[in-house]
């Protein structure tokens, strides 16, 4: 079914008579016993990856695979054998668990009793789209390189639990993002990692004539036919755009195959794809959002077609701006120059073609959406977006002072306190990222339900009563489970694919169970700093091998597959991994993703986050940890600058400002280790928790559900910047030139 993408004027396209619905296929999985056939149905809301009792169903069925296919249901299904379906079919408590998250299940679709509609019951209905270049939405669907995805992915899933009327749009990635394997020289090699609709839970949109749903757009000269998939994430739809079509040219099926290609013009058409071809493909399932939210610049291009379709009905320029702009929340999340796309005028003309008859402008016109002056060759996303949304917002408090210094000259140079960008603190999705053990020992208290009932300050009463004994004792079970899944992955790429024994030594198979454990794992960009105690290798020698207080480092990320500075970077941190002399004390983990992710935040004693100040917008990561009970130890960046209290980790300070910042972060990094981490963690009794150690775990805790959940940060978005968008009321601060 093809529909028009330029039907209906003046202004927004009529839904269509018929609106195109999503068919699910037949389900990739054998028949199930009649009594839990709806299992099937589960395995279609990845609502189950966050919900313990939903997430335990599998579980009991068979655990060693629910393990072996890493949480995959759709896998699991298709894998399980049919007699341990059928044990299950006839076991009375399995059968009452079951029923119980089918009700819950079902009870997705009444949003009478969430936070959203009970607050704003006169918004119900009215759709706030959602647009990100990635969403992390479970491993098994790889379409997110770090933090952006996973935020992107929070965002969705806690829309769902609040009943925000979300609906996300992305990419379809179907080579994924890219599998991690390192040589013996330590060089980061890429290979795909291709997405099998089979064992996802993800669906053709199609017509009621059961074709796939299309919309045409032009790229490059030649028009390309968009398609997509719907992935549903609780209440929350995500369509995922794919131009991997019979219909298309060779070349330009091949648009979305990749997740953040290196050849500028390649990345320039994907994100024409997301904008552009996102709001016709709304419009095609006639779906016509209130509000409009762009995660980070790549989906800029959005603004622009929904100003092509405003100026349709005959406003002038600054009026369609001013309409888009009411409507319109920005999200930028870094201050790095290399996160903000840049395209010349060339190539952006070359991709998008003379778009600007379409709307009735001039090119000059057009290019001034996105370039700093008329004689400017360069178009800048984020730019693009600054002028185009009304209310904008960095990701953490340091970050908005940051993004108002860097984007003044935006408004004329206005000063800083006067720029129009606010701030909303990134959270992390607490049932995504809090360790079960963790959760079920905060229910002994507060009851199984406490995660939708109990309000933050509850919670973190609570985690503070927690009896130290029970609590240590919780972490060092997840600790060992850590070490345990290091070891079992390290055995299978040990039979499956290496043959060199160093590899097998850098991979963490001789990591302790009773050593102080620090985890460092995020994207390997240079300003990140991963290498940084790796700058004095003999003092870090002495601090990990010390005979009675030694200390372990687990390493895992990505360096992107253009950015070789990063990959020397990781080079030389999984050089380090197999150098004897540190003993087996460093170990680098392959191929991180969220599975690992998961297991690392809550396994580890202390996470270690080392930015360079003020180059981190936020940094999540040391949240999700927090929320298990992990101090951090981090310079004062992103969200550290506002979350450190001094009971709830180490804060490197800032440096004099004479004094050169690299040697003076890596020298407090190593005073901090050597003279209050390591002794306060190893001053404790045999068999027993260090009192001053443990306090500072459940600050970490407490800190981070009072604070730094999605709860907090979407009910911020919500009251800040949706509903007053939604209400037409004014926005903060002028518009810029």
């Amino acid at each position: 079914m093809q529909l028009s993408a330029a039907a209906g004027a003046p202004g927004v396209p009529p839904a269509p008579a018929a609106p195109p619905t999503v068919t699910l296929p037949a389900p990739p999985i054998p028949p199930l016993p009649e009594r839990i056939r709806r299992l099937a149905d589960l395995t279609q809301n990845l609502w189950w990856g966050w919900q313990l009792d939903a997430r335990e169903l599998f579980h009991r069925i068979d655990h060693r695979l629910w393990e072996g296919t890493r949480h995959n249901a759709v896998e699991f299904l298709r894998q399980v054998d049919p007699d341990r379906l059928e044990k299950r079919a006839q076991d009375p408590d399995f059968l009452e668990r079951y029923d119980a998250v089918m009700r819950r299940l079902d009870g997705l679709a009444d949003t009478s009793g969430t936070w959203y509609a009970s607050r704003y019951p006169e918004l119900v209905g009215r759709s706030i789209a959602y647009f990100s270049a990635e969403f992390a939405l479970h491993r098994s669907l790889p379409i997110y390189s770090g933090g952006l995805g996973v935020l992107a992915g929070d965002h969705c899933k806690e829309a769902s639990d609040l009943g925000v009327p979300l609906v996300g749009i992305g990419l379809y990635y179907h080579g994924g993002y890219f599998d991690q394997q390192i040589g013996l020289d330590g060089w980061q090699r890429d290979s795909d990692d291709p997405i099998d609709p089979a064992v996802n839970p993800v669906a053709r949109v199609t017509g009621t004539d059961g074709a796939p749903c299309l919309v045409p757009l032009t790229i490059s000269g030649r028009e390309v036919q968009i398609g997509a998939w719907r992935v549903m994430v609780g209440r929350v739809p995500v369509y995922l755009l794919d131009t991997d079509l019979d219909v298309n040219h060779p070349a330009d099926r091949k648009l979305t195959a990749r997740l953040y290609t290196s050849a500028p013009e390649w990345r320039l058409r994907q994100e024409w794809v997301l904008g552009v071809g996102g709001v016709r493909m709304l419009r095609a399932l006639g779906i016509n959002p209130e509000i409009w939210h762009a995660n980070e610049g790549h989906a800029a291009f959005m603004y622009v077609e929904r100003l092509r379709e405003t100026l349709a009905g005959g406003v002038t320029l600054q009026v369609a701006r001013d309409q888009i702009r009411s409507t319109s929340v920005f999200t930028t999340h870094t201050p790095v120059p290399a996160g903000h796309d840049v395209f010349t005028s060339e190539q952006l003309e070359q991709v998008t073609g003379p778009f600007w008859n379409a709307m009735g402008i001039t090119r000059d016109q057009f290019m001034g959406l996105g370039n700093h002056g008329p004689n400017d060759p360069r178009f800048e996303m984020t730019v693009l977006s600054l002028r185009l949304a009304g209310r904008v917002n960095g990701v953490s408090a340091r970050h908005r002072e940051e993004s108002r210094r860097i984007w003044r000259w935006v408004w004329n140079n206005l000063p800083a306190a006067e720029i129009p960008i606010g701030h909303v603190t990134n959270g992390v999705h607490l049932g995504t990222w809090m360790a079960r053990p963790i959760r079920d020992l905060i229910g002994e208290s507060l009851g199984p339900d406490w995660e939708s009932r109990a309000d933050s300050d509850a919670v973190a009463d609570t985690i503070r009563a927690l009896e130290n004994d029970r609590l240590w004792a919780v972490h060092e079970g997840l600790r060992y489970l850590l070490l345990h899944y290091i070891r079992e992955e390290a055995r299978h790429r040990w039979r499956d694919y290496w043959k060199d024994p160093a590899k097998l030594a850098g991979s963490g198979s001789l990591l302790s169970p009773n050593v102080l454990t620090l985890g460092f794992a995020r994207r390997f960009a240079t300003y990140k700093r991963a290498d940084l105690l790796f700058r004095d290798p003999e003092r870090l020698r002495r601090l990990l091998t010390d005979s009675r207080r030694p200390v372990q480092i687990i390493f895992a990320g990505k360096a992107h597959p253009a950015d070789d500075p990063g990959k020397r970077v990781l080079q030389r941190i999984f050089t380090a991994a197999q150098d004897p002399t540190f003993e087996g004390r460093v170990a680098f983990l392959e191929d991180y993703e969220m599975h690992l992710a998961q297991r690392m935040v809550a396994g580890v004693d202390l996470w270690v986050n080392l930015p360079r100040v003020p180059l981190e917008a936020c940094g999540t990561s040391g949240m999700k940890a927090a929320l298990n009970g992990v101090p951090q130890l981090s310079t004062l960046d992103g969200w550290w600058a506002e979350g450190s209290t001094g009971e709830n980790g180490w804060a490197i300070p800032l440096p004099a400002a004479e004094a050169d910042p690299e040697q003076s972060d890596m020298d407090q990094l190593f005073r901090l280790l050597e003279q209050e981490i390591v002794p306060t963690f190893y001053d404790r009794m045999p068999g027993k928790p260090g009192a001053a150690w443990v306090h500072m775990m459940k600050s970490a805790m407490a800190v981070s559900v009072e604070r730094f959940t999605t709860r907090q940060m979407l009910q911020t978005y919500v009251t800040r910047y949706y509903v007053p968008a939604a209400a037409g009321e004014a926005l903060p601060g002028d518009s810029p030139p």
